[in-house]
């Protein structure tokens, strides 16, 4: 019938343009062109669909970006500074602050980052601060930078193994004091004098806590002290993990692998809660002290974190306190 249609326009064409306009319309039945407008229609519709999904796993990438950001900083400064190296100790003093600043003015306009409680990180002195684990851990990235900046201190860092396989880091590791946690390198650690970060769930509360924000220490003791409880109110707001899936824990468990995809990046306030040191007693054994500071960092889940956390409260908490701040 299509065709018998053509002909006839062809038959009846009386001049170049009739001509060229059936040949189009016979061109375009031909290649099945009339359908693309709708091909354009659903795919215009898909994109919509989808994509505030793509935005909210494409976020975290951001943060990964940063630190390559810091690592590709510091590689410049060695290289700047390699004539200096002789004559100063502390060569990457001057790099710290400055990536710290840049951390910290970070966490200042995306989250609108606050620390309460720094003046109970000693100005020298060891001290062991423990921390609830987030999905991702930007949270304790704003920590270091304060401490870095307030108290001009380098806070030295315990991380998991697979940390130091990720290409390019160990730089990075190298000059903000990061070790992969034996229990050597701690005690060494802290008796020459340093302040140390560790968080008992590590990767495990990262990827399987949720927004009930369950502690996941498993066995995990043996704490040095005096000990300083630490959590950062809607840390699992900001980023969450696709680890409570079955199949993501199972890899995990089987391979030791923390394949769990992290979405996120949503500008909920941060409000960092240092809780009162937890004094050196020589009557309590590992196992009490543990319990000691697992109910300590429990307390300020409880007081400082609504449960079970919503990323849409978080946020209208963020921009609320914000206009209260320009009323004031």
């Amino acid at each position: 019938m299509a065709d018998a249609g053509n002909q006839s326009c062809l038959m009846a064409a009386e001049n170049t343009v009739s001509l060229l306009v059936c040949l189009f319309h016979e061109l375009e039945e031909w290649a099945g062109l009339g359908q693309v407008e709708d091909y354009l229609s659903v795919l215009e519709y898909l994109l919509w669909v989808f994509t505030p999904l793509a935005i909210v796993f494409i976020v975290p990438f951001l943060i990964v970006i940063l630190l390559y950001l810091s690592i590709l900083f510091l590689h410049v400064y060695k290289r700047k500074n390699q004539l200096r190296e002789a004559y100063c100790n502390n060569l990457w003093d001057g790099a710290r602050k400055t990536l710290a600043t840049l951390w910290d003015g970070h966490g200042a306009i995306w989250h609108g980052y606050e620390i309460h409680g720094m003046e109970k990180i000693p100005d020298k002195g060891p001290a062991l601060i423990v921390y609830y684990h987030g999905a991702i851990p930007v949270d304790y990235y704003y920590f270091l930078a304060n401490v870095i900046i307030q108290k001009g201190r380098t806070c030295h860092s315990v991380a998991d193994h697979f940390l130091f396989k990720i290409p390019g880091f160990k730089l990075l590791l190298e000059v903000f004091s990061v070790i992969h946690g034996p229990q050597e390198e701690c005690v060494r650690a802290l008796r020459n004098g340093h302040l140390l970060g560790i968080s008992p769930g590590g990767v495990r509360e990262a990827l399987f806590s949720d927004e009930t924000y369950p502690l996941l220490w498993g066995k995990r003791k043996g704490f040095a002290q005096p000990v300083i409880p630490m959590f950062t109110q809607n840390v699992r707001e900001g980023f969450r993990s696709l680890g409570t899936l079955r199949f993501f824990r199972w890899v995990y468990e089987r391979f030791r692998l923390p394949i769990a995809p992290v979405y996120g990046g949503f500008p909920v306030k941060f409000r960092t809660f240092l809780g009162d040191p937890i004094p050196y007693d020589p009557n309590v054994n590992a196992a009490e002290l543990a319990e000691k500071v697992q109910q300590a960092i429990q307390s300020l889940i409880n007081k400082h974190q609504k449960i079970p956390g919503s990323i849409l409260r978080a946020l209208l908490e963020r921009f609320h306190t914000r206009h209260k701040d320009h009323l004031q």
